[in-house]
């Protein structure tokens, strides 16, 4: 099998670009959802248009909400510690279990230090406060970053759509159940996706000087798929929201249907698009990280 030595040098500086640039989206994502009034408007709208056929997936939303618990992710994160192990990366084990960790207090200690203003935009939930990040969705995402990275290179994309499916479910769902705004979710992807970045600059420093790449060990039509299906869904979700920001002189309580579920349907896009490009960059470098060949 041809096989080539890591360009490390080149990986981190790449992964220190992606850190900065989904940094970067976070303070955006937050200062305009949060700290305009266009921004708490269309996340209220898209709340507020939840409730459109909300009786039909109350089921399935409450799973998949009441799986994600602390045991549940103690659980997770002791089978990606496993499988890390099992394939003989005591790195990758610690690593995986640092991102997991890292993401989930991070996103804990954000959401209770980070201010929301009330516009008066949405009275109902004023007293709530910030919500920004969303904690649930920072646990799916966390352990589907984590599962790409440890999972042997043959099943790897396979667990790459799996977990970003499952991430976008969970996303989606909180904003379904009323427990969280849209820019909760889009905010917890980010936050993961930087964390991913940094367990990527911790396995280039472990990595051995003699370790090599394997091209086979890439999937970058996988990876091409998830980025632009993600891509398109982003477009989606931006001409959805121009659309609807049209009407942002009228009050959440009193759109009709039809904006109502364009603001639901559009921020749901938006969630979904934004996981499923944050897996495809991890998808599509994480051959370089974590090699076949240790040397």
């Amino acid at each position: 099998m041809r096989v080539r030595t890591t360009a490390r040098g080149g990986t981190a500086v790449w992964l220190v670009v992606l850190a900065l640039a989904q940094a970067a989206a976070f303070l955006v994502v937050w200062r305009v959802a949060v700290h305009t009034l266009s921004g708490q408007w269309i996340d209220t709208v898209a709340l507020t248009g939840n409730q459109i056929g909300q009786s039909r997936i109350d089921g399935p939303v409450d799973r998949i909400l009441n799986a994600m618990s602390v045991v549940s992710l103690l659980a997770a994160t002791a089978v990606i510690g496993f499988i890390a192990l099992i394939r003989g990366r005591k790195a990758l084990a610690v690593t995986a279990t640092l991102l997991i960790a890292g993401a989930n207090v991070s996103t804990q200690l954000l959401k209770h230090s980070l201010t929301r203003p009330d516009f008066g935009i949405d009275p109902a939930r004023a007293a709530v406060g910030n919500s920004l990040p969303s904690g649930h969705t920072a646990v799916a995402a966390s352990v589907a970053v984590a599962l790409i990275l440890v999972l042997p290179p043959k099943v790897r994309a396979v667990g790459a759509f799996l977990g970003a499916g499952y991430a976008a479910a969970a996303g989606v769902a909180t904003l379904s159940a009323g427990w969280h705004r849209p820019s909760d979710a889009v905010a917890a992807y980010l936050l993961v996706g930087i964390w991913a970045a940094v367990a990527g600059l911790v396995l280039l420093v472990f990595q051995r000087e003699r370790a090599k790449i394997s091209p086979a060990d890439a999937h970058p039509k996988a990876a091409a798929v998830l980025g632009l299906g993600g891509a398109l869904a982003l477009v989606a979700s931006a001409l959805a929201l121009l659309w609807l920001a049209r009407l942002s002189d009228t009050p959440a309580d009193e759109l009709t249907r039809r904006p109502l579920f364009i603001g639901y349907a559009g921020s749901a896009a938006g969630i979904a698009g934004t996981i499923a490009v944050v897996a495809a960059v991890v998808l599509a470098l994480v051959h370089r990280l974590v090699p076949r060949h240790k040397g």
